[in-house]
C-alpha cells in the first residue's frame, strides 16, 4: 500500500488516487518483476528438477517437451503480488476476496504440480477433492461478500437491459460454480505453449474494463449499468495480471522455456472468474471465455460420448489436441485460438451499450 501512503503524507502525490494512473504502475511493476526474475526462476525450477511428465497417449510431438520446467505460474503470481503490494488499495473487501480466490486456487494447483513432479506422472490431486477444495474457498469468499452486502446477488443478462433475476442466497453456489468452471476450463485450455496465457490476458483486460466503468458512478449512470461500489480498484489488479501474464508469455512463448502448471491455470481462471462476479459479468464471461468454454465442452463431451457410446468424438480431447492429431500445426492453432479470444473480447465489450 505504498501508494496510499504517498497520497496521505503528501500533497504532491494526489494522482495515486487516479485508478488509471495505478493500473499502468502495476502493469510495468508486474512485468518488469518476471522479466526480471523469469531467467533465475526457471533456473531454480530446473536445478529441483520441477519437468513437465507428459501423457504417454498424449501426441508424439510433445514427447520433446518432455521435462521442460513447470510450475511457472509460481513466476505469474509473485508478479501479480508486489504491484498489489505497492499500488492495490487494500482495505477494499472486494480485493481481498479477488485475491484469496486467485492465491487460494493457486496454493491447490501448486499442491497438484507438487505431486505430479514428485511422482514423475501426469496425476495429481484426485479430482474430487480438488473441486471440493475450490468449491470451499469461492463459496466461503462470496458468501461473506454477500453478507457484507458488498457482492450483488441480482443475475443480470448481457443484451437485455430489462431483464435480471434476483437469486438470494442462491446466488453464492451459483457464483461458486461460475468460479470453478471457468478455472478448470482455463486449466484445460492450458496444453499448448502459449495457448492459455493469452486468451487469459486478453479475458483480464475486457473484465478489468468493465470493472472500471461499474466502479465509477458517472460512467455507470451513463452506459446504464449497475454502479458496484469499489470495483474499479480490482481494475488495478487486471493490469497487474495483465502484465505477469505478458511477462510470463516472454519464457513461455513457443517453443516454451516453462510451463505455467496448474498453480498459474487455477490461480488465472479463479481470477477472471471472481472478477466477472463481482463485475456481474458472469453470463458474458460464457461468451468472453469462449474458447476456455469449448476446450471445457470438448472433454465433457468425448467422457460422455466414450461412456454411452464406447466411441469418441474427437481424436483427441481437449479439442487443441484433436487439432494437432489433424495435422494442424502447433503455432497455427495457438495464434488462431488468441484471435478467436479477440472477437470475443471485442463483442463482450459491444454489450456496454447494448445491454
Amino acid at each position: 500500500m505504498l501508494y496510499r501512503f504517498l497520497y496521505e503524507t503528501s500533497h504532491n502525490f494526489h494522482v495515486f488516487r487516479y485508478i488509471t494512473f495505478r493500473v499502468f504502475l502495476a502493469f510495468f511493476t508486474a512485468f518488469g518483476v518476471c522479466y526480471l526474475i523469469g531467467p533465475y526462476f526457471i533456473r531454480t525450477l530446473r536445478k529441483r528438477h520441477f519437468g513437465q511428465s507428459i501423457r504417454d497417449d498424449g501426441p508424439q510431438t510433445h514427447k520433446k517437451k518432455q521435462g521442460t520446467p513447470t510450475m511457472g505460474g509460481g513466476l505469474i503470481l509473485l508478479g501479480v503480488l508486489v504491484p498489489t503490494l505497492l499500488w492495490v488499495d487494500l482495505t477494499n473487501s472486494l480485493v481481498w476476496g479477488t485475491l484469496i480466490v486467485t492465491f487460494g486456487f493457486g496454493l491447490i494447483g501448486y499442491w497438484d504440480d507438487w505431486l505430479k513432479v514428485s511422482k514423475r506422472n501426469s496425476k495429481g490431486v484426485s479430482g474430487k477433492v480438488r473441486l471440493l477444495a475450490e468449491f470451499l474457498i469461492a463459496g466461503g469468499v462470496l458468501a461473506f461478500l454477500v453478507h457484507e452486502g458488498t457482492v450483488n446477488t441480482v443475475l443480470t443478462f448481457p443484451f437485455f437491459k430489462e431483464v435480471a433475476l434476483e437469486l438470494d442466497w442462491w446466488y453464492v453456489p451459483f457464483a461458486a460454480l461460475v468460479i470453478v468452471g471457468c478455472a478448470n476450463a482455463v486449466n484445460l485450455t492450458d496444453g499448448l505453449d502459449g495457448l492459455a496465457i493469452v486468451p487469459v490476458m486478453i479475458s483480464a483486460t475486457t473484465l478489468g474494463l468493465f470493472a472500471y466503468v461499474a466502479g465509477n458512478l458517472r460512467i455507470a449512470e451513463y452506459l446504464a449499468i449497475p454502479y458496484i461500489a469499489g470495483t474499479g480498484e480490482l481494475s488495478v489488479l487486471a493490469g497487474a495480471v495483465v502484465a505477469a501474464g505478458m511477462g510470463f508469455l516472454w519464457f513461455n512463448t513457443y517453443p516454451a522455456q516453462v510451463f505455467m502448471g496448474d498453480v498459474g491455470s487455477l490461480s488465472l481462471g479463479g481470477f477472471l472468474g471472481i472478477t466477472a462476479v463481482i463485475s456481474q459479468n458472469e453470463l458474458l464471461l460464457v461468451v468472453l471465455g469462449g474458447v476456455f468454454v469449448v476446450e471445457a465442452l470438448s472433454v465433457i463431451t468425448q467422457v460422455i460420448s466414450f461412456k454411452l457410446t464406447g466411441r469418441r468424438v474427437f481424436k483427441m480431447a481437449p479439442i487443441h489436441h484433436h487439432f494437432e492429431l489433424k495435422g494442424l500445426d502447433e503455432t497455427k492453432i495457438i495464434v488462431r485460438f488468441w484471435i478467436i479470444s479477440i472477437l470475443l473480447a471485442v463483442l463482450s465489450l459491444a454489450t456496454l451499450k447494448l445491454r
